[in-house]
């Protein structure tokens, strides 16, 4: 039998609220912001466009996209204290605070309407599944999961995620990144002293990590071009001990393997 999400919080008047389904803004992901700050996931919950007054109620129910559709975090409960030209000044309450980062809801997508009233949606919120703590990120799955978009692995490496650094400083090896807007790839190693996590934190800073044929990108689209579109992945890890030549020729292959000089960023 489902657990309405009713029977965790003791809201008397639904006609007070309105739910804050918050979705990626064209800029940041806010699942990514939720993990990153929560001054600045207050400051979604503040954020007014000065043509729309969204929440015109007096509460916030605000929940953020969970990696599908239908699935969203509870990002808290929000008190409206007053109405601005730009923002609004909220204010977190007490209720359901020990379930923030920790409820995931099952629910449909709201469709164009992204700040509809509670009372339309209120009684088809489902418990999903509630975290015995607080959402930090992705946990590190292995390097052979490794298949994660920019934005998701820049919040990690902003975090400083310990089960992840961990594992990728330890660690030589080879690495993909796609761009997912045009289907070219770029292959790329870590060796000597540093290992994968010191070389990704390159990308990370620049978003293109110094190689020419991304930098050329980088310069003329922009940082955002490298968070909506690159993703990276692990073709090969190996041992610190490695010998940095064989990760050069490991390199090799899997640029002739993938044609990735030809048709993808590599030049060499």
């Amino acid at each position: 039998m489902d657990i309405k999400v009713d029977s965790l919080f003791g809201i008397e008047n639904l006609n007070d609220y309105k739910i804050h389904f918050a979705l990626y803004d064209g800029s940041d992901h806010p699942l990514d912001v939720f993990v990153r700050s929560r001054v600045e996931w207050k400051g979604w919950n503040s954020w007014r466009s000065e043509k729309i007054n969204r929440f015109t109620r007096k509460y916030i129910f605000s929940m953020i996209r969970y990696h599908q559709h239908d699935k969203w975090l509870f990002g808290g409960i929000f008190e409206v204290k007053a109405r601005h030209k730009a923002s609004y000044t909220v204010e977190l309450l007490e209720n359901g605070q020990e379930y923030i980062g920790r409820l995931v809801i099952h629910c449909k997508s709201p469709g164009l309407n992204n700040t509809p009233y509670l009372e339309t949606h209120y009684d088809k919120l489902i418990v999903s599944q509630i975290f015995d703590k607080p959402y930090s990120g992705e946990y590190f799955s292995g390097y052979e999961n490794i298949d994660h978009d920019f934005h998701i692995i820049e919040t990690i490496f902003k975090t400083t995620k310990k089960d992840w650094k961990a594992a990728l400083e330890n660690v030589k090896g080879v690495y993909l990144i796609v761009d997912k807007f045009n289907g070219k790839m770029y292959v790329g190693s870590a060796y000597g002293e540093s290992g994968i996590w010191s070389r990704w934190g390159q990308y990370i800073d620049t978003g293109h990590g110094w190689n020419d044929e991304l930098t050329q990108i980088i310069d003329k689209e922009g940082f955002e071009y490298a968070r909506k579109n690159f993703k990276f992945s692990l073709l090969e890890y190996r041992s610190m001990k490695t010998d940095d030549q064989v990760i050069i020729d490991r390199e090799q292959y899997w640029k002739n393997v993938l044609l990735s000089g030809k048709y993808g960023y590599n030049k060499n």
